[in-house]
């Protein structure tokens, strides 16, 4: 999975969704600090090692104290990963049909993430 992030940095994939999400945030005219440390909230549904990968990546580019490392340990917390819960637990007892257990759980997540952009300026910037 690091590997797989590795050629995903590499390649600019996530340069690209970055400058995407910042041009999409400033146009709105919000502040843009958070944007770098998104890429570790999405990764955080699919894969925990992939999100912790990118949470150090943001440490060792932007400082473990910065506004973005320390909102990327935050998004370390605030979720879980969502399609390794589906898969296992639900799996474990049988459960084939989710229903909307995936789409609630992405939204759970989805609130994980905008409450701890929240709370990351409220103490941190």
């Amino acid at each position: 999975m690091l590997v797989a992030i590795s050629v995903l940095r590499n390649s600019g994939v996530f340069d690209y969704i970055i400058e995407g999400f910042s041009a999409l945030f400033s146009a709105m005219g919000m502040n843009t600090d958070f944007v770098a440390s998104l890429p570790t909230a999405l990764m955080k549904p699919l894969s925990g090692s992939g999100a912790r990968g990118m949470m150090i990546d943001a440490m060792n580019t932007y400082g473990a104290d910065s506004f973005q490392g320390r909102l990327s340990s935050i998004f370390q917390g605030t979720s879980d990963t969502t399609f390794y819960v589906v898969a296992v637990y639900f799996g474990a007892v049988s459960i084939k049909n989710t229903r909307y257990a995936v789409p609630v759980m992405l939204l759970a997540d989805l609130v994980g993430v905008t409450t701890a952009i929240g709370i990351a300026y409220l103490f941190f910037h």
